[in-house]
């Protein structure tokens, strides 16, 4: 009887080991099936298109300017020096202040010029006393000698001897002359209207003529003098050979300056001088234009950034410069086709205009251009989800990028 148990059970559990079994397997194959089936449902799916920003290309007429980097320069620039020596004995004005032409500055102690005046004109008086002795001495002897009552050497004397109290005035009134020019000298006055700098001398010093006192500089207009390498130079001179632009020499070419605080080139000028030579070490010319100072806002060794004018383009192909890839030392662009496929296209670059970069090649006016989001495309021909913007709004900094050989 226990046997038969023992049997019974062993029975029972081996064909419930049997059911868990097939129960198992058939779960498991029902799990494969909905994950074969879910992975059918994705591939055929896909991950979405990646979403990018597209702006199309601009046409426009635009101005092409080149940049360089300058420094600003006073018109005039004088280091007031004393034409006489002697002690200072006061100044007449404050340091960094604005002075007329003829402005007292500083005075030289003068008394020991007011007293060579005074023995100057003394010496004049004494030399017109002296002519006037030797004229009326000439004049009488002029009349004996009609009557032959004096000697023919002794009236060539009286001659020699008003010519020479008429040379000796002369020389007097050249002494006295100097000698007022010397205390007048003794006023030291601003040579030109401008900014003077901080006294290098303080009252109670000795000075002479190479005694530097301070700087005046003027201040209406200012130069602002930069450095154009050989290959603009030569590109400037053909285009006034070809009749494209005035000559560079001729002056009058259009600059736009901005110093280092400013965003963009808000101040205009005009070139107004060019050097004769290049500089053979540097391959550089020196190049001055000239800005109105009106404001007083520009001083002498400020730092300046220079653009000019270079000639003009029409109809010239514009997109943001964001867009551009490089490919080792090819750049290209992704333009989005109708079917929305982002196609590659190699382009050549030209200058920066108004903030946005000139395609000398490679697109054609209507092409969305993608300006964002290029980066999310693997491969050419990728299908994309387009968004259209403003291809100027994408441009960082508009105008005041400058502008670029």
């Amino acid at each position: 009887m226990n046997v038969h148990k023992m049997f019974v059970k062993q029975g029972s559990r081996r064909i419930f080991m049997v059911t868990a079994m097939v129960v198992g397997l058939i779960v498991l194959a029902g799990c494969d099936s909905l994950a074969d089936g879910a992975e059918e449902e994705g591939a055929q799916q896909g991950p979405p298109p990646p979403q990018v920003s597209v702006a199309q290309v601009l046409v426009e007429d635009v101005e092409l300017w080149d940049a360089f980097t300058g420094r600003i320069e006073a018109v005039e620039t004088v280091d007031l020096r004393p034409r006489v020596s002697g002690y200072i004995d006061s100044i007449h004005y404050t340091e960094g202040q604005e002075v007329e032409k003829g402005d007292v500055l500083f005075t030289i102690d003068p008394r020991p010029y007011r007293a060579e005046l005074e023995r100057a004109e003394a010496e004049l008086q004494r030399a017109q006393a002296r002519a006037e002795l030797a004229r009326s001495e000439a004049a009488r002897a002029e009349a004996l000698a009609q009557s032959r009552s004096i000697s023919r050497e002794e009236l060539d004397q009286r001659r020699a001897a008003a010519a020479t109290a008429e040379a000796d005035i002369l020389a007097a009134r050249a002494s006295a002359e100097t000698a007022r020019l010397n205390m007048e000298f003794t006023e030291v006055r601003a040579p030109i209207a401008g900014r003077t700098g901080r006294a290098l001398v303080t009252p109670g010093n000795l000075v002479s003529e190479a005694t530097p006192l301070t700087r005046i500089v003027s201040l209406d207009q200012v130069h602002v003098h930069f450095h154009s390498n050989e290959q603009a130079y030569l590109h400037y001179d053909a285009m006034a050979r070809s009749g494209e632009r005035s000559s560079f020499r001729l002056g009058g070419i259009p600059v736009r300056v901005g110093l280092a605080s400013d965003e963009g080139f808000p101040y205009r000028g005009e070139v107004d001088f060019v050097d004769n030579h290049l500089d053979a070490e540097a391959g550089t010319i020196l190049t001055r234009a000239v800005l109105d100072n009106s404001e007083g806002r520009f001083a002498p060794g400020m730092y300046a950034r220079v653009q000019l004018l270079a000639g003009e383009a029409e109809g010239s192909l514009l997109i943001d410069d964001k867009a551009v890839l490089t490919d080792q030392d090819r750049k290209y662009v992704y333009v989005v086709d109708e079917e929305g496929r982002a196609m590659r296209r190699d382009v050549q670059l030209g200058r920066m205009a108004d903030g946005l970069r000139v395609v000398a090649a490679g697109l054609e006016p209507g092409d969305q251009v993608v300006v964002n989001g290029a980066q999310r495309i693997f491969f050419p021909g990728m299908q994309v989800a387009a968004e259209s913007v403003d291809m100027r709004g994408q441009a960082e900094g508009g105008s005041e990028l400058a502008a670029v050989r």
